[in-house]
């Protein structure tokens, strides 16, 4: 059970449940990833609807890391997303914004 209080996000990879949250060690390596010059830079492909495959697969994989997932983004291109690319995009902007908003 995930806790959104927290920021954290549920998704199932592989049949398997898993809880995503955005920490501040993923978030690193989320923006050496994606090649972000900030986090704002990250936040703004989104809400401007710029963003691509690319940095929907990383912020679910730092999601993922940030749960304490300890694959890696090859095993993620192999995996079945629950929702496919729709589910995947879902996740990436809930995880976004319950890490940049203040608790409800």
């Amino acid at each position: 059970m995930v806790n959104p209080h927290a920021g954290e996000v549920a998704v199932t990879v592989d049949g398997v449940p898993h809880r995503c949250n955005l920490t501040l060690g993923a978030l690193a390596e989320m923006e050496a990833t994606m090649g972000a010059d900030s986090l704002v830079d990250l936040v703004a492909r989104f809400e401007t609807g710029k963003f691509s495959s690319r940095d929907v697969m990383a912020l679910v994989v730092a999601g993922l890391r940030g749960g304490g997932w300890e694959g890696t983004s090859a095993d993620l291109l192999k995996a079945d997303i629950e929702g496919g690319a729709v589910g995947a995009a879902k996740v990436a902007a809930t995880l976004l914004v319950r890490a940049f908003s203040p608790p409800a």
